[in-house]
């Protein structure tokens, strides 16, 4: 019975598929801007509401183009999107998966 079940195991083993290469690099890329202080408070900002670029920097104490950076940054890892109001663009997460990933990483944070 127990070699039944170790050749199970084997098969499962044999069924996990490899990574592509561009899983990869969005898996990684998305580490790299879960890495940056300054990113994590922008996103946790943005889980709670939408805002412009200069209601983030007043809220965050940043300056716009630090701001705008970031957003860039984030906006191409289809991480945040914007909205446009005239001439004013609002920006909200875009991503439940990895909002869900930063807060259970901050509620990890906070229970050491």
């Amino acid at each position: 019975m127990s070699n039944d079940k170790n050749k199970s195991e084997e098969q499962e083993e044999n069924e996990i598929e490899e990574l592509d290469e561009e899983t990869l690099f969005v898996v990684s890329q998305t580490f790299k801007a879960l890495s940056d202080p300054t990113r994590i408070r922008l996103l946790h900002l943005l889980c709670e509401r939408e805002m412009s670029v200069n209601q983030i920097a007043d809220t965050l104490e940043l300056r716009q183009s630090t701001v705008s950076h970031q957003l860039r940054f984030l906006k191409n890892l289809r991480l945040v999107k914007y909205r446009r109001a005239g001439t004013t663009l609002f920006y909200s997460h875009d991503d439940k998966h990895v909002i869900d990933l930063l807060q259970q990483t901050i509620n990890h944070a906070l229970h050491h």
